[in-house]
């Protein structure tokens, strides 16, 4: 006889647990999230997690398939907070810039899972309503749908990259972060004319530039372009 279905409503946790909480999944996601800015991704494991939660590990697992599943709801609960409280304006070129500003902030605000989710795609409720708004600004703007979905991608690929750049920094001890930053001032400040005679008229700006995030102006770049494109149709 074939195992009776259970819906996932009635897999899930409603009596308290040892800690006295009722699991949720927004509660096991809140802690992913608090475990891996304290551990990393090597020290998110069910069983930490479980501890955490005041639960068995296995409870979990009526919430996600696995930890797999928790790390795509982890990304898609970091683009939800990005939009959290977004509206339009009547400037589809300020909309645009708000929306890649605040996805980027989103994943710096947890780097170390940022780092494990930049590059995925959940299809979850957020990561939909993202690309909706996202598609919908563009729309507005006039583009037909080929070149909205065109300009998305760059975009949306553009943001999480360097989401994804930036966080693996910040993610670093800070130990071997603070040595990185101090190479531009220790290395590249010093490098002769005769021999470097690029570098070193350029040094000053590359101590004040490369320590910092390129993504805002490559952002204005990427908003520029499209914004040519509509003009000249």
């Amino acid at each position: 006889m074939p195992k009776k279905v259970v819906a996932d409503s009635e897999r899930r946790r409603r009596r308290p647990t040892r800690t006295g909480v009722v699991l949720s999944e927004q509660l096991i996601v809140e802690t992913a999230l608090r475990m891996l800015r304290e551990h990393g991704g090597e020290g998110l494991t069910a069983r930490r997690l479980g501890t955490a939660l005041g639960a068995d590990p296995s409870t979990l697992y009526r919430y996600f398939r696995g930890m797999d599943e928790l790390i795509l709801a982890v990304g898609d609960e970091l683009i939800g907070r990005a939009l959290r409280g977004w509206s339009a304006t009547d400037d589809w070129r300020t909309d645009l810039r708000e929306l890649g500003l605040r996805i980027h902030a989103a994943y710096l605000a947890h780097p170390q899972a940022a780092v494990l989710t930049a590059s995925r795609v959940s299809g979850r409720a957020h990561e939909i309503a993202s690309d909706e708004t996202i598609l919908g600004v563009l729309h507005r703007a006039g583009f037909p749908v080929p070149a909205a979905v065109r300009i998305y991608h760059c975009f949306i690929d553009q943001t999480l990259a360097f989401a994804a750049l930036d966080a693996a920094a910040l993610a670093l001890p800070e130990e071997a972060r603070l040595a990185d930053e101090a190479v531009w001032q220790a290395t590249y400040a010093r490098l002769p004319a005769d021999t470097h005679p690029h570098i070193a008229p350029a040094a000053p700006y590359l101590v004040a530039e490369m320590n910092t995030s390129a993504y805002p102006a490559a952002l204005d770049m990427l908003i520029a372009s499209a914004a040519s494109q509509l003009t000249e149709r």
